[in-house]
């Protein structure tokens, strides 16, 4: 208890102390966003090179502030991503007096994992996902009855496609994260997931087919690595078990 004791505050210093997080991250935020304004061209067009991959060389855009604001949401995605190592560490910051030696150190591998795993997942998705989706999309082009159908996709349809499919994956790779806090907390025990396993298989199924196009490869691409994340996660838990028992002294 002399943890928490040593850093107990009044309510007035917490919000204060709250304010001045809250504000360097907005901080951050805004300058990331002011620096990826300036970038979004380039970073728009490292988003459309998979389009471009797939044969696709033209994107349209049919209201006349519709790609002024694509370069917003673009800038502004990135800002995000940018900013979030600072924001996390305003968050840790501000909750880290509150916690005792143990609970830090149980928390801290999930602090640093958490934005490897969602880059992880958005390169899968960049990479292999987004890819195959679009020639199996692009693939309803030609000739229909003596009526030629072509692909025209506008900018802002294009920028919430890859950013579902980005923001998908990365938020579906943090599963084991989530469990192990989950796990962590009392909430849910190995025993449970392990028993739990068939119907989690079905879920990552069901997270797939929303998440993704209707064409079965793009919804593999997110399932079979949701089912093997699964499985990490229960590893992970039996290895942090086991720590545990270790820690805690055994009584007679």
């Amino acid at each position: 208890m002399n943890e928490i004791d040593e850093s107990k505050a009044p309510l007035l210093e917490h919000l204060l102390e709250l304010r001045r997080r809250l504000l360097i991250a907005v901080g951050a935020v805004g300058v990331c966003f002011a620096v990826c304004l300036y970038f979004a061209r380039p970073i728009f067009a490292f988003l459309v090179q998979p389009l471009l991959r797939a044969g696709q060389g033209k994107l349209i855009y049919t209201q006349i502030f519709e790609a002024f604001f694509v370069e917003i949401k673009v800038a502004f995605f990135a800002a995000m991503m940018l900013a979030f190592p600072i924001i996390a560490n305003q968050l840790w910051q501000f909750v880290a007096p509150g916690l005792y030696k143990n609970e830090k150190r149980a928390l801290l591998p999930f602090l640093f994992a958490t934005p490897l795993l969602f880059l992880a997942g958005a390169a899968l998705a960049y990479y292999v996902a987004i890819p195959v989706a679009l020639h199996f999309l692009l693939g309803f082009q030609g000739n229909l009855g003596g009526v030629q159908q072509e692909a025209l996709p506008g900018v802002g349809n294009y920028l919430s496609f890859v950013m579902q499919f980005l923001f998908g994956f990365g938020l579906s790779f943090l599963l084991p994260v989530v469990l192990m806090l989950l796990e962590r907390a009392g909430i849910v025990t190995r025993q449970q997931l392990v028993g739990a396993r068939r119907y989690a298989i079905v879920g990552a199924f069901a997270i797939a087919a929303v998440l993704t196009p209707p064409d079965i490869g793009s919804q593999l691409l997110l399932a079979i690595p949701l089912v093997i994340l699964y499985e990490f996660a229960l590893i992970g838990i039996w290895f942090t078990e086991r720590s545990r028992k270790k820690e805690t002294p055994e009584t007679v």
